[in-house]
C-alpha cells in the first residue's frame, strides 16, 4: 500500500478496504459471519477477503447469531480481535443476550482486567425494498447498554476510518452500516490518520436552525438544507457519527448559535436517540432555544412493506415541514 493512497470508493468498498488493511496489519484480526467468505456477504462487503487472507481468518459461520457473538467473546478473551457480521439488522436479536449480558459487561465485571475488542458489523436501516427484520434501526437498544460503543458512518472516508478505529479499539463496538448508502461514493485516503470518531462533525454551516442526523439520513439532511436555502433559510447540518458516546457538546455549540434544533433518524421517534439528544439540548440550551426541539423519524410500528416505506421514512418534505414548525416560533 502506498504512503498516500486516495481512491474514489463506494461505502461498501471503503469498508472492505478497512477490513483488508486491518487483516494485513494485525494477525490477531479475524472476520466471521454468515456467508462472508466464499460468497463475500449478501451485500458483497467482504468480497475477496477470504481469497486474500485465507479461510482460517475470514470464516463462514453457521446460521446462529448467538453462536457467532458467543464465539467471538471467547476468541477475544484469548487475544484475538474478531469482527463479526450480522447479515441484517433484524437478525441481531438472537444475539442480544450475548451482547448486552456478556460482551458489554465483562470489562466492568473483571475490574478492567479483561478487554473484549469485538466489532459487530450490522447493515441497518430501510429504503432497500425489504420488510421487517431486513430494514430495522436498533441503535437505541445498544446505545442504552453501558459498555458498548455505537457508531455509524455516512460517507466513504468515515466508513474506512471509523471501521479501522473500531477494530483497533479495546472496547466492544456496534458498527452500524447504512445499507441504503453502500454504493454512495467518496474519496478515501487509506493513509490518513484516524479522526476522533466520537466527535460529531458540522458538515454544513448555517445560522437559522440546526439539523442533526446520522448514517443514512445525512445525505437527506444535506439535501433538505439545500432546499431550505432556496427559501432563504440557512440550516446547519451536524453528522453525529457516534451514537454512544454521544457528542452533545458539538450540537450544543451549534444550537447556541442558531436557537433551534431538528433531529432526524430512521428509527421510530418513540424511545429513539432523538429523544435523548432533545433532552440533553433542553437542559444545556434552555436559554438559547427559540423553539421546541423537533424530532423527525419513523413511526412506532414494525417496519412496513416496501410499497409504503417511502411514507414511513423521513424525507426532504418531512424535514422542510419540521423547519417550518420550528421557524414559526
Amino acid at each position: 500500500m502506498s504512503t498516500h493512497q486516495v481512491e474514489n470508493l463506494p461505502i461498501a468498498k471503503a469498508l472492505n478496504a478497512a477490513m483488508d488493511d486491518a487483516l494485513a496489519a494485525d494477525p490477531s484480526v479475524l472476520m466471521m459471519g454468515e456467508d462472508i467468505g466464499t460468497l463475500g456477504g449478501v451485500f458483497r462487503v467482504t468480497q475477496g477477503l477470504k481469497e486474500t487472507h485465507g479461510a482460517d481468518r475470514v470464516m463462514d459461520t453457521p446460521l446462529g447469531e448467538a453462536g457467532i457473538v458467543g464465539t467471538a467473546i471467547g476468541l477475544a478473551m484469548r487475544g484475538y480481535r474478531p469482527v463479526c457480521e450480522i447479515q441484517f439488522d433484524g437478525f441481531v436479536y438472537p444475539s442480544f443476550n450475548q451482547i448486552t449480558s456478556q460482551l458489554a459487561k465483562i470489562r466492568f465485571r473483571s475490574d478492567g482486567r479483561i478487554d473484549l475488542p469485538v466489532v459487530i458489523r450490522i447493515p441497518y436501516g430501510g429504503n432497500i425494498g425489504s420488510i421487517e427484520h431486513h430494514s430495522e434501526s436498533p441503535e437505541a437498544l445498544f446505545a442504552h447498554t453501558a459498555g458498548l460503543r455505537v457508531m455509524t458512518p455516512s460517507n466513504a472516508q468515515d466508513a474506512y476510518s471509523m471501521l479501522r478505529e473500531a477494530i483497533a479499539s479495546p472496547d466492544p463496538v456496534i458498527f452500524l452500516e447504512p445499507k441504503r448508502r453502500y454504493w454512495l461514493k467518496g474519496d478515501v485516503d487509506r493513509s490518513a490518520a484516524s479522526t476522533d470518531t466520537q466527535r460529531a462533525q458540522v458538515v454544513r454551516e448555517g445560522r437559522d436552525l440546526t439539523l442533526a442526523a446520522y448514517g443514512s439520513l445525512v445525505p437527506v439532511a444535506l439535501a433538505a438544507a439545500e432546499a431550505a436555502r432556496e427559501d432563504g433559510r440557512s440550516v446547519e447540518v451536524v453528522d453525529l457519527r457516534s451514537i454512544s458516546p454521544l457528542d452533545v457538546a458539538t450540537v450544543e455549540a451549534s444550537v447556541n448559535k442558531t436557537g433551534r434544533l431538528v433531529v432526524t433518524h430512521e428509527a421510530p421517534t418513540f424511545g429513539g436517540m432523538g429523544g435523548e439528544l432533545a433532552a440533553e439540548i433542553g437542559e444545556r440550551c434552555f436559554y438559547s432555544l427559540e423553539a421546541p426541539v423537533i424530532r423527525v423519524g419513523g413511526y412506532h410500528m414494525p417496519y412496513p412493506v416496501a410499497g409504503v416505506e417511502e411514507d414511513y421514512l423521513p424525507n426532504i418534505d418531512r424535514l422542510l415541514e419540521a423547519f417550518d414548525r420550528s421557524l414559526s416560533h
